[in-house]
């Protein structure tokens, strides 16, 4: 009966679909349920949900909820944490701060202004959570949900000894945005995809053994396909591989369409319009938080059951319960040498084998050479970010930010060491201490 922690549980949509996940399982429906989080009425609400999971589908599970982080981890096996610190008004700062200064990010949790600081505002509290599975439960798998993945898994692999694999979604969304491009059925699509998190590219697509690029690029070519995912069929067309993010976030991680109005007019496309627009998800992201504080919970309490989604999680605490082989792409250290052209020292999203041995990396090989600088040119700035929350180097932040391509597009370094200092100072009792 394995005990499983999750952290930041008032998320509570997400945190019941991962609980509704592990349920799903046979193996796992006897599991020890611990759901934490710091707003007691959110933590009700999942508490609740994941209660009547078990009550209607008669499972032996057992849930708890606690506001005490040391009490719903002592004794975990896995602890999933998804966490969010700092809540609406730094969020809208490091969109706002910087759209002032002329960069326009579209999501701001990654990469850029909004991911640096997103990332220094959610470190302490990740290695507080750390330290804490170090004393109570050492032995733990710690599965992070939390963006930006690549800055605080690298910084859990630098300053803890625990654990960490980083869990994402935009590879097996990506494959279903080719599958539905080539007009093949997803299951069916085989590939081999490598990078660091948002920025993997699909090495290889396959179907019935012969590769799906062909057909993707003559699918590139119809204008009503192409308008559904614009940024990534032009870093398609033009660096030869199709990248893991969607066109929006994509984005912001390059310099090439977010500075010039026209192109960003251009690469609007249809599906992804909303959002190709600066900061509308800071937007739609207020109207989700405010929505999660509605006492009136859209679930039927007595019919809810628990059902499986795409997420990785629960694959892989049954893969390693179980001892039942699976490969996904997850978020790990690249010190097993993984992707041979990018450093050890760097948090990579690779092709991972999970079984009861636990979760063991592939080796990918090198990246090709035209594609290896995007992921290469990232991870050198969250060595920067993650050196700087560290060390507390207020000077390596500023670099940090003056390294991100989208800024460096936008920005003078002069302009953009005053939009960092303003970020510094909107933000200060959120950030680690930098002097």
């Amino acid at each position: 009966m394995p005990k499983i922690t999750f952290i930041g549980a008032g998320s509570m949509v997400f945190a019941t679909t991962l609980v509704g996940d592990v349920l799903s399982f046979d193996e796992l429906e006897d599991s020890e349920i611990a759901l934490m989080d710091i707003d007691e009425h959110r933590l009700e609400q999942t508490a609740r949900v994941a209660e009547s999971m078990v009550d209607n589908a008669g499972l032996d599970a057992t849930v708890e909820s606690t506001t005490d982080r040391v009490e719903a981890l002592e004794g975990a096996d896995y602890v999933l944490n998804m966490i969010n610190v700092g809540d609406t008004e730094p969020f809208e700062n490091e969109i706002r701060i910087p759209e002032k200064y002329g960069v326009k990010q579209a999501i701001g949790d990654t990469i850029g202004p909004g991911g640096i600081f997103r990332a220094l505002r959610t470190i302490p509290t990740m290695l507080d959570i750390a330290n804490d599975v170090e004393e109570v439960c050492p032995d733990a798998l710690f599965l992070n949900y939390t963006n930006p993945m690549s800055i605080l898994c690298q910084t859990l692999y630098d300053a803890t000894d625990v654990e960490t694999v980083g869990l994402c979604h935009s590879v097996p969304h990506t494959a279903e945005a080719i599958s539905s491009y080539v007009d093949v059925p997803q299951d069916e699509l085989d590939y081999w995809v490598a990078g660091i998190n948002h920025v993997a590219w699909f090495l290889t697509a396959e179907h019935d053994g012969e590769s799906i690029y062909p057909a993707l690029r003559e699918a590139m070519d119809d204008p009503d396909i192409y308008e559904r995912d614009t940024v990534r069929f032009e870093m398609m067309r033009h660096f030869g591989y199709f990248p893991t993010e969607s066109s929006h976030h994509m984005s912001e991680y390059v310099p090439y369409f977010r500075t010039d109005e026209a192109t960003i007019e251009e690469m609007t496309g249809t599906d992804y319009a909303e959002r190709m627009e600066t900061a509308t998800y800071l937007e739609g992201w207020k109207e989700r938080s405010a929505h999660r504080d509605d006492p009136d919970m859209d679930v039927d309490l007595e019919t809810v059951a628990p059902e499986r989604s795409e997420e990785y999680a629960s694959r892989i605490i049954h893969a390693v319960e179980t001892d039942t082989p699976r490969r996904m792409n997850l978020n790990v250290s690249n010190e097993t040498n993984a992707i041979e052209n990018l450093p050890k020292d760097v948090c990579v999203e690779v092709p991972v084998l999970v079984d009861g041995t636990g979760v063991n990396p592939c080796s990918v090989g090198e990246l090709p050479t035209e594609i290896a600088h995007f992921p290469r040119q990232h991870a050198s700035i969250h060595r920067l970010v993650v050196e700087g929350a560290l060390e507390h180097d207020r000077e390596k932040i500023h670099q940090a930010v003056k390294l991100d391509p989208l800024t460096a597009a936008a920005c003078t370094l002069d302009e953009i060491h005053e939009m960092t200092e303003e970020l510094l100072a909107a933000n200060e009792d959120h950030l680690p201490r930098l002097e």
